[in-house]
């Protein structure tokens, strides 16, 4: 499955309390390479996600960004603090004991739980331990489906590339075509204007057949692109076979088209027709819109 190394996907879930998410985004690199935004408190999953990332990523410049929202409240543990309770019923009662005494006792002990709880610093309020495994589980929930809609995203980008390679794949087979069909007639005109050239020298003397022969011959041999088209016709079905692996290929094709571009260039030091020599420039030109396209393939 051909995919680009151009990608974004996002996922936003509540889970446990805590609001989480994930985004994930990518451009072309040569290697697999990542970066984060994530806060500081959940720093130890930062690898952790990496390693999950490359699960599903082999290479581009993959940047990730997570945010986490605890619920108001979620985090927060309620701790009663007993000896401060203790203190106001020991004060209240000794107090009553001494106001009871000097009045004759009548003040009644009616200390109730609804009015202690009312008295300053009787709660501590503190933010509750994080259960890290916990945590990690639930942002790899997340980022997990954020990759999968990160990688179908990758994946159409891919299939685009790859109409677009194949297409401009068949124009340089039907260049390569024409190329084929003027190549012997550049060898017929060269022994034209030969043997014209020796029957000026000559004037009107018996020329050697034979001669012209051998020289048409070894320019022929000289001029000789056939193998040159054969090896780029090859090339070009191997790129289209790439296209259909389900590996990640963006390597072998970067150097099949720069093999491509090798039997394109011999093609050009070997032309001596006008004609073919514009074609050749006409398929450097693709074969270089190929070469930016699968920059991008991972």
């Amino acid at each position: 499955m051909l995919k680009s190394m151009t990608g974004y996907g996002r996922a936003q879930k509540i889970l446990n309390g805590r609001d989480i998410l994930v985004e994930i985004r990518s451009v072309n690199h040569r290697y697999y390479e990542y970066s984060s935004r994530i806060p500081r408190a959940y720093a130890y999953i930062d690898e952790k996600l990496k390693t999950l990332l490359k699960s599903g990523i082999s290479r581009g410049k993959v940047e990730v960004n997570v945010t986490v929202n605890t619920i108001e409240g979620r985090d927060t543990v309620i701790a009663v603090n007993k000896d401060i309770a203790l203190g106001y019923v020991n004060a209240l009662r000794n107090l009553n004991k001494e106001l009871g005494g000097d009045h004759g006792g009548w003040l009644e002990d009616d200390i109730k739980l609804s009015k202690l709880i009312k008295l300053p610093d009787l709660f501590n309020i503190q933010k509750a331990p994080d259960n890290e495994e916990e945590i990690w589980n639930d942002i790899a929930q997340v980022a997990a489906e954020a990759l999968e809609k990160f990688v179908e995203m990758r994946r159409i980008e891919g299939e685009k590339l790859k109409a677009d390679v194949l297409s401009k794949s068949a124009n340089i087979l039907g260049m390569v075509k024409r190329i084929e069909e003027l190549a012997p007639a550049t060898v017929e005109n060269y022994r034209s204007r030969l043997y014209q050239k020796l029957s000026e020298v000559l004037e009107g003397k018996d020329i050697d057949d034979q001669r012209i022969v051998t020289e048409a011959a070894l320019f022929a041999e000289k001029i000789a692109v056939d193998e040159e088209t054969v090896r780029l016709r090859s090339h070009i079905s191997q790129l289209g076979s790439m296209l259909e692996s389900e590996e990640a290929v963006g390597r072998k094709l970067d150097f099949i088209v720069q093999e491509m571009n090798r039997e394109v260039n011999t093609i050009g030091s070997k032309a001596q027709d006008l004609n073919i020599t514009r074609i050749v420039v006409d398929v450097k030109a693709e074969i270089e819109k190929i070469r930016e396209q699968i920059q991008n393939i991972e």
